[in-house]
């Protein structure tokens, strides 16, 4: 495998894109917007998405499909979840046999409930896929601090082939063959992570965001095993360890989101300030919807979703998941 073609160029994609480069000939980081690609090409800087890093010279941006995909061995796709199914639906005509299918996408298509994998099998009409996911925050993998993440697949083959492929000093792949377990633990530890920084936002302490964690893990796990996944794999990287990461790290989207709502910002503020996605705000509502398919208890969840959608006083919310009644763990 000599040629990587990224498609999407946010901060995760771009520092893939940075980290992988030593590991292929060519890397062809594909962006939306003609305006990115051509000031990437200039500077050598994604200055909106992940500024003070330059872009290795085997990495050639684009906003061409067609020219991401030509030649190419294994394609990533690290977009939004809400424009997951347009990207893949553009991609298809250009999408070869011996293409291998990565997606490093977190989070649970609305309406459909569909997890990323099942979006790209439907569209590409060709299964297996395999699901990139971890406890990684863009600037440091960039940075080439050391990170493990997760390669998911039904497909043992693809999985050790991707592993091998993409595994380097800094980055350790782990292979798994639970991609529900990843997919879910990936979205809806945004939302938990949403949670952490309303009680960030509320200046509680480590006992609560340690509850919070704890008991967001759990219900993460229920609906998990719920769809049929493996407890064990939420226990993993792609569970506890994201989970964790994302909770407590200052550099999480999602954190800063539940810290700006405890400060009595409106969510339409919230996101009309941001550059990049959030993508616990929408996985919230998807999260609620599986909870009510599978009949999962979800508390926090419910909370959070109040909070989003209904305006619910973040204060409040904590008093009403602490006064529940009692249970055994």
């Amino acid at each position: 495998m000599k040629q990587l073609a990224v498609i999407g160029s946010g901060s995760w994609g771009t520092a893939l894109a940075m980290v992988l480069a030593p590991r292929f000939e060519q890397v062809k980081l594909w962006a939306h917007e003609p305006d990115l690609v051509a000031e990437m090409r200039s500077t050598r800087i994604n200055n909106i998405y992940l500024p003070g890093f330059l872009l290795a010279a085997n990495i050639q941006p684009t906003d061409s499909l067609e020219d991401a995909l030509v030649g190419t061995d294994v394609v990533l796709g690290v977009m939004p979840t809400t424009h997951t199914r347009r990207v893949y639906t553009d991609l298809k005509p250009f999408i070869r046999g011996n293409m291998r299918l990565v997606s490093s996408t977190k989070g649970i298509e609305q309406g459909s409930l569909k997890r990323v994998s099942q979006i790209m099998e439907e569209v590409l009409d060709r299964p297996p896929v395999a699901i990139l996911s971890g406890p990684t925050f863009a600037r440091e993998v960039a940075a080439g601090e050391p990170a493990a993440i997760v390669i998911s697949s039904t497909n043992r083959f693809l999985q050790a082939e991707i592993q091998k492929a993409f595994s380097g000093p800094t980055l350790r792949l782990y292979t798994n063959d639970d991609p529900i377990g990843v997919e879910v633990g990936g979205a809806l530890k945004n939302v938990i992570a949403v949670a952490a920084g309303v009680v960030q936002g509320l200046k509680l302490g480590n006992n609560t965001m340690a509850a919070l964690i704890t008991r967001g893990l759990a219900e993460i796990t229920r609906l998990a095993v719920a769809m049929g996944a493996n407890p064990q794999t939420l226990s993993g990287l792609a569970g506890m360890g994201d989970l964790v990461l994302t909770c407590t790290g200052d550099l999480s989207r999602n954190r800063s989101v539940g810290m700006q709502l405890a400060a009595g910002k409106s969510l339409d503020e919230i996101i009309g300030s941001m550059k990049m996605v959030a993508e616990g705000v929408n996985s919230t509502v998807s999260a609620m919807d599986l909870a009510r398919r599978h009949g999962v208890n979800m508390p926090i969840t419910e909370q959070v979703y109040a909070i989003l959608k209904q305006g619910k006083n973040p204060a409040q919310a904590i008093r009403d998941l602490m006064e529940r009644s009692l249970k055994a763990e």
